[in-house]
């Protein structure tokens, strides 16, 4: 019969498999259990990573048009007369999640390019604590959160109502009489969406209350097909569902951030065909950073925020001082139209951003 050995020579390796040696002739080889616990695992991990893809992928957004329908002509002959204006068009635009130090490690093309061609603070901060809806709010108001109210970070229209005892910068823009458009992506923006003050908005419509930038695009593409907002404003969430979800500065927080600056580049077309080049203002900031997976500590990257202005009249190439502060977006957005700053509004507009 031969020894162990000479039964097995010329089988071939059998490392990591169990063999049956009660069976004759050739050893008959099976999986060890612990494969298909591997193979398992694989499989839900791809089903919980895919799931949430494909659910907001197609998540419902509720859209509110006002005075401009979807089938208008374009609204150039009834442009208000601004007085005092820089520019007759102002689009905000707030990557959520954007840690100053992505912009280096990550190297986003469009927002590169607008920083090189435009007038850039690394330095600028947000409120704390540096939660998305406390700090939007005050970005959007010109306020602290002490002014405003807002203090929790999720959707509590239904039990608060939308809480906000001071105009945001859409209400202030809509009673000089400007147009102006909103692209919420996230749920709890619900509080800052007052559809009296906007001709347009968007937000998320129930589920998880997320849209992912590359929709957002697409439908600013489609809006400035016919809108022409002298206010806009765009958020875009990716960096921040990636942060929280794999970490700050992970390597999905940098495909996020490259999806969200792919959004930026089709924004800013989309805008050059709207209201023609170089006669808008480009405003990109960002909310808050992140460490870890979360935010809202008084840490400087999680306070920390770029901001920078790109467009008509911006002083290109201009490193801004230090001092900027969040509620300097909404000051500076209507410095910008020629609206006057309610009482209200402690940001100051940011005029060493532009020429003259």
């Amino acid at each position: 019969m031969g020894s162990w050995s000479s039964q097995f020579a010329g089988a071939g390796p059998t490392y990591g498999m169990n063999v049956d040696r009660r069976a004759p002739g050739r050893p008959r080889v099976r999986s060890h259990p612990r494969r298909y616990v591997v193979v398992f695992a694989l499989l839900a991990a791809g089903v919980a990573l895919a799931a949430p893809y494909s659910y907001l992928a197609r998540a419902p957004i509720r859209r509110h048009t006002a005075e401009i329908g979807l089938t208008a002509v374009p609204a150039k002959s009834v442009t208000p007369r601004m007085r005092g204006n820089v520019t007759e068009h102002v689009v905000v635009i707030s990557v959520d999640g954007l840690r100053v130090d992505a912009l280096a490690a990550y190297a986003p093309p469009t927002i590169q390019r607008l920083s090189r061609e435009g007038a850039t603070s690394l330095t600028a901060q947000t409120i704390i604590p540096s939660l998305t809806l406390p700090s939007h709010t005050s970005m959007l108001t010109g306020t602290e959160p002490r002014v405003h109210g807002i203090t929790w970070n999720t959707d509590q229209t239904l039990a608060r109502g939308q809480h906000l005892p001071v105009p945001t910068i859409f209400t202030v823009a809509k009673q000089s009489g400007l147009r102006t458009a909103a692209f919420f992506s996230k749920s709890k923006f619900h509080h800052l969406e007052h559809l009296p003050s906007l001709d347009y908005s968007q937000s998320p419509d129930g589920g998880w209350g997320k849209i992912f930038a590359y929709r957002t695009a697409e439908d600013v593409e489609r809006y400035l097909e016919f809108g022409r907002p002298n206010l806009m404003f765009v958020h875009l969430g990716d960096a921040d569902y990636a942060g929280h979800f794999l970490g700050w500065m992970s390597p999905a927080y940098g495909a996020a951030v490259r999806a969200a600056d792919d959004a930026v580049r089709r924004i800013v077309a989309a805008a050059d065909r709207a209201f023609g080049p170089g006669q808008y203002v480009v405003i990109l900031t960002a909310d808050h950073g992140g460490v870890g997976r979360t935010h809202g500590a008084a840490d400087p990257r999680n306070r920390t925020i770029p901001w920078l202005a790109w467009g008509e009249r911006v002083a290109s190439g201009r490193t801004l001082p230090v001092g900027i502060r969040t509620m300097d977006t909404a000051a500076t957005a209507l410095w910008l139209l020629g609206v006057s700053l309610p009482s209200h509004v402690v940001g100051r507009p940011v005029m060493t951003a532009f020429r003259n």
